[in-house]
């Protein structure tokens, strides 16, 4: 029985850290984004964090309960979190490409980033296509890959966390409920952490991510002891 709560209880506290891991992968422009005046996708961390989670959360339940997937099964356990994986980096991979597609052609700027002078993906010079009085524009090849990458994690993450709850005995209904409100606490934790916007794993604030992990942990272990006392019915 112990190892039976064990298990969970460290995949709920490692499922946190691995959430407020992939936000700061997450290319985040806010408001100045909206107005294609800063790099990024134009809305908030949170927003952006939950929204990928969310979708991942969703794939991976959706695969949970097809028949035949035993929860207990690795082989079963590996496929439900890509399941979230996959998920989560098809909506914000749409999210960013219409969002691609509006700032080209709607708006008429060019995708540049402003926290690096060479695209590291592609090598293509950024500072000389940013207009004066702003922070980059749309979204540039580091960042749309920095995002996949985000996102991935992110689904992982939820994903793993509704796998652990399930395997504590709790219905599918109350383990997604909870697993969203465990996933918007990381995701709040990690936009603490950055302190306004991102363009990726490229971007200063980027070298944060160990205090945001470590947040995620310390946080994501208390409510693990609360989530398996909650499975004993104490």
């Amino acid at each position: 029985m112990v190892i039976g709560l064990l298990i969970p209880f460290v995949e709920i506290t490692l499922a946190g850290a691995i959430i407020n891991a992939s936000v700061h992968f997450v290319p985040v422009g806010g408001a100045p984004a909206a107005m294609a005046t800063s790099t990024g996708i134009g809305t908030g961390t949170t927003q952006l964090a939950a929204g990928a989670g969310f979708t991942g959360l969703m794939a991976a339940a959706t695969m949970a309960a097809q028949n035949g997937i035993d929860i207990f099964n690795p082989l079963h356990w590996i496929i439900i979190l890509l399941s979230g994986a996959v998920g989560s980096m098809i909506m914000l991979g749409l999210t960013m490409l219409i969002g691609q597609l509006i700032y080209v052609f709607g708006v008429g700027v060019v995708p540049a980033a402003d926290k690096c002078e060479r695209d590291p993906i592609t090598g293509d010079y950024q500072k000389s296509y940013i207009t004066p009085g702003t922070t980059g524009h749309a979204i540039p090849t580091v960042c749309f890959i920095s995002g996949l990458i985000g996102a991935a994690l992110g689904g992982i993450g939820g994903a793993l966390a509704y796998v652990a709850l399930k395997q504590l005995g709790f219905s599918s209904e109350v383990a997604g409920i909870m697993a969203v409100g465990f996933f918007f606490m990381n995701a709040v934790l990690a936009s603490y952490n950055i302190g306004g916007t991102i363009e990726g794993f490229h971007d200063p604030k980027f070298k944060k991510i160990p205090n945001g992990i470590v947040a995620s942990f310390v946080a994501s272990l208390l409510t693990g002891i609360i989530v398996v006392v909650m499975s004993l019915g104490i």
